[in-house]
């Protein structure tokens, strides 16, 4: 099953790339957009960097609230396509093709990093000693990881199904929130994790600073 869902969610991210925002909002009963905007409060600025921006919904908001805004992602797919967006919306376009677990940035060079729903690789112990490592002193790691539905409406109990079948989220327990704190930890992060409410479900947000501004 977990081979089925690599192969399906790489194909969703490249070949299939212009079905993501239908199926981003059908999964989510059109919250998609609402739960990656969850991290905006906790960003820092001015340089931003977000991993993995798939159609660059955030890129374009980041833009409008006035960061210095990057962007890396995997897929040439998802860069035409966030190229477009932010084009549409006459901002500025500062996208790279490339990885996680080797940022083009300068050490200390940018104040926050973002990723909303990334896949595997946020937890490889590379990507985090990369993003460590292009973060300025008190810099601040900002990820969206899951989110859990909880309505009552048919819909919700429809996307709630969805996800389980996809592995989109787990059941929020104290293990959990151990198991993240710790994978950030053992990068040298100092970890607070944020549960948000919006429109019957919550999201989960883990906010990562630098050690000591060290």
């Amino acid at each position: 099953m977990r081979k089925l869902l690599r192969l399906f969610f790489h194909h969703f991210f490249h070949s299939f790339a212009c079905t993501y925002d239908l199926i981003a909002a059908i999964i989510s009963i059109g919250r998609w957009k609402e739960w990656g905007f969850a991290a905006l409060p906790h960003i820092r600025g001015p340089r931003v960097m977000e991993i993995g921006f798939g159609p660059g919904h955030l890129q374009v908001e980041l833009n409008r609230q006035g960061f210095h805004t990057f962007g890396l992602d995997e897929s040439r797919q998802m860069i035409h396509r966030a190229q477009a967006n932010l084009t549409r919306n006459r901002l500025p376009v500062a996208l790279s093709r490339g990885y996680a677990q080797s940022l083009p940035f300068a050490d200390d060079s940018l104040d926050s990093v973002v990723a909303t729903f990334p896949s595997e690789y946020i937890a490889d112990r590379l990507t985090l000693a990369e993003i460590r490592r292009v973060l300025k002193p008190s810099g601040r790691l900002v990820v969206v990881p899951m989110a859990w539905i909880w309505g009552k409406s048919f819909t919700d109990r429809v996307a709630k199904w969805l996800f389980r079948i996809t592995r989109q989220s787990e059941e929020l327990t104290d293990n959990l929130e151990g198991r993240i704190k710790s994978l950030f930890a053992e990068a040298d992060f100092q970890v607070e994790i944020i549960l948000t409410e919006i429109r019957h479900s919550t999201v989960l947000i883990v906010v990562a600073e630098t050690i000591n501004g060290v």
